[in-house]
């Protein structure tokens, strides 16, 4: 199973100095901790596209370019980009460039985004919300597939015979699809034969399981090879020398981002009752010391099989410090324990990406 972080690159909506000063520091700092994850022996980094005030990363690809040069063997992959919004050709573009930067380690994560500040502000309508994933998405398998594109839809003007370029190193470049539990969303990823990556921030990971068994059905009645297909969870947590260090540095800025979204979405305000209750076995908090969270990982890979694991630290105002030492000892002491318990069980210290 890999071992990951991914990150919105979180900033301060509201900060006292201006906002180009705090972008460049957070920038700055995740550079650092991609290169840190890098160094610690983490197998990816996922970066999400947004287009808020509260997060840096509006343009994952340049950011994770920057990272490419710093590092040497981690995997770099969007999570997620908003394809809807977007034009695939630009976006193949984009990490095709990566990949070549990066020696062959681009990924595009795809999905249909938890936000839709992006339908506006590029000019789209959110009634096609679910009609242009699909032609996008379509497009973007299109792409991939070949060097010329013959491609048609209705919701943009065709191409025809046109060469795409520059061609990524892998191929093909990597792609999975992003879903936030709806089983349509599962299910054509299964059938695409694509690998599929579950965001679970809430409730009982447990209930998520059949999603997977879906996945996985979808894929064989569509004749896919089960042998390709791969499978995420995309989690919040964090890593600390104690875990009651690792709960009080992290409910705070954790516990202000989800009310302030929750403030725009209707969501009743969060609790530290709730995230305690959240934070154990049963809940969906990957948060403690290393033996706690290793444990927890190797639990949740018996139950979902899952190919990667990626985990969310860097959310909302987190101390860089704190945050640096949660990925030192996320690769120096987790990482080792979660591979050798798989090991020992016959699943294997690592999946191929």
């Amino acid at each position: 199973m890999e071992l990951g972080l991914y990150t919105f690159a979180d900033v301060n909506p509201n900060p006292s100095r201006s906002k180009g000063v705090e972008g460049a520091e957070r920038l700055k700092h995740l550079i650092e901790e991609i290169e840190l994850a890098d160094q610690v022996g983490l197998d990816v980094f996922g970066l999400g596209e947004h287009h808020r005030p509260d997060y840096a990363a509006s343009a994952p690809a340049v950011a994770l370019a920057a990272a490419a040069v710093k590092t040497k063997n981690i995997r770099l992959t969007s999570a997620v980009t908003v394809l809807s919004s977007d034009d695939p050709v630009r976006v193949f573009q984009q990490f095709s460039t990566l990949d070549l930067i990066s020696n062959g380690r681009a990924e595009i994560m795809a999905g249909r985004g938890s936000f839709i500040e992006s339908f506006p502000l590029f000019g789209y309508n959110l009634e096609d919300y679910d009609q242009l994933f699909e032609e996008k998405l379509d497009l973007l398998l299109a792409l991939r597939d070949g060097e010329t594109v013959d491609w048609s839809g209705e919701l943009r003007a065709p191409i025809r015979g046109r060469g795409i370029y520059p061609r990524p190193l892998q191929d093909p470049l990597p792609l999975w699809i992003a879903v936030g539990g709806t089983p349509q969303s599962v299910a054509r990823a299964g059938a695409l034969g694509l690998p599929v990556a579950l965001a679970i921030i809430g409730g009982e990971p447990r209930r998520f399981a059949p999603l997977f068994d879906l996945y996985r059905e979808a894929a064989r009645r569509a004749g896919q090879d089960q042998a390709k297909l791969k499978t995420s969870i995309n989690v919040h947590g964090f890593i600390a020398d104690t875990t009651e260090a690792a709960a009080e540095q992290f409910y705070g800025p954790q516990a202000e981002v989800m009310n302030r979204i929750g403030r725009e979405r209707g969501w009743g305000p969060t609790s530290r009752t709730q995230f305690d209750m959240s934070r154990g076995p049963n809940g969906a908090l990957f948060v403690g010391d290393p033996e706690v969270v290793a444990e927890k990982i190797i639990a949740h890979h018996a139950l979902f099989k899952n190919d990667r694991f990626l985990l969310q630290m860097a959310i909302g105002l987190m101390p860089h410090d704190q945050i640096m030492r949660g990925i030192e000892l996320y690769g120096t002491k987790v990482a080792p324990i979660v591979r050798k318990a798989l090991t020992e069980s016959g699943e294997g210290a690592k999946a191929t990406a």
